[in-house]
């Protein structure tokens, strides 16, 4: 009968040694081998499709302005990177970029939808769909009544969305909101197509809207006892606790110097 017997230490050490050594160099060249085929030319980028919106950007111009900002292989790239580099382009609200076997990636893009100007008169500040300001060619916006919005920083959706909610009272009396301001006191001031000046006050939007829809149920009967119609109002203010002050093209209120002598 044989009896095996077992290994010496050093022999164990010795086997165990040349495997990992094995281990080492299998990885080692695996990783060399990846390396490789990542920066070969074979897996370098050969174009970019863009889809989506490109109604105000050029799929050609857009690949040219990016082209250069994108860094790596197709195995390689940063797709974060490459969005961000879409992003930075006039129009362009998001952009979603992923990889095209075998060499090629695709943009599809989303731009922003102007729904008004932002800020002061001249300013080339846009504010989109989402309520969100960005910046752009306002030469390029096609709508040509677009309302112009203002407020303090940060509150340029809380205006577009006023600026919804007011829009449909007014346009009962046929009249459409020229330009909408939230003050920095928190007080809200409208400008009509007509050139009246509004001020409907401070606020929830529920307030604004009250006031608002009691002024407008009214004002047409305040501007006919003087002969007149909603087209000849001149301005209002709505901060009156129980009422409102209009003024009225063609009415005044103060007396010709001949009547108040006639009063004496």
């Amino acid at each position: 009968m044989n009896n095996s017997l077992p290994a010496p230490l050093d022999v164990k050490l010795m086997n165990l040694t040349s495997s990992l050594l094995l281990v080492a160099f299998v990885l080692l060249a695996l990783g060399a081998l990846a390396g490789w085929a990542m920066a070969h030319p074979l897996f370098a980028i050969r174009g970019v499709t863009v889809a989506g919106d490109v109604n105000h950007n050029n799929a050609l111009t857009l690949r040219a302005n990016v082209a250069p900002q994108l860094r790596g292989t197709f195995l390689t790239i940063d797709l974060a990177a490459a969005r961000r580099a879409f992003e930075t382009m006039p129009w362009v609200r998001r952009a979603v970029v992923r990889r095209e076997f075998p060499n090629r990636l695709k943009a599809i893009l989303q731009e922003h939808q102007a729904v008004g100007y932002w800020g002061a008169e001249g300013d080339s500040t846009l504010v989109n769909s989402f309520g969100e300001v960005f910046e752009a060619n306002v030469d390029e916006v096609d709508q040509d009544e677009l309302p112009r919005l203002d407020g303090p920083q940060g509150q340029s959706a809380q205006v577009l969305a006023m600026y919804r909610a007011l829009l449909p009272l007014f346009g009962r009396l046929e009249l459409s909101i020229e330009a909408l301001e939230l003050t920095g006191h928190g007080s809200w001031r409208a400008k009509l197509d007509t050139g009246a000046q509004i001020e409907l006050g401070r606020g929830t939007e529920d307030e604004v809207m009250a006031r608002t829809q009691r002024f407008l149920g009214t004002v047409t009967q305040v501007a006919s006892r003087y002969g007149r119609t909603v087209a000849a109002l001149e301005s209002a203010d709505l901060r009156h606790q129980e009422g409102y002050a209009v003024r009225l093209r063609g009415v005044s209120t103060v007396l010709p110097e001949a009547q108040k002598a006639q009063q004496k």
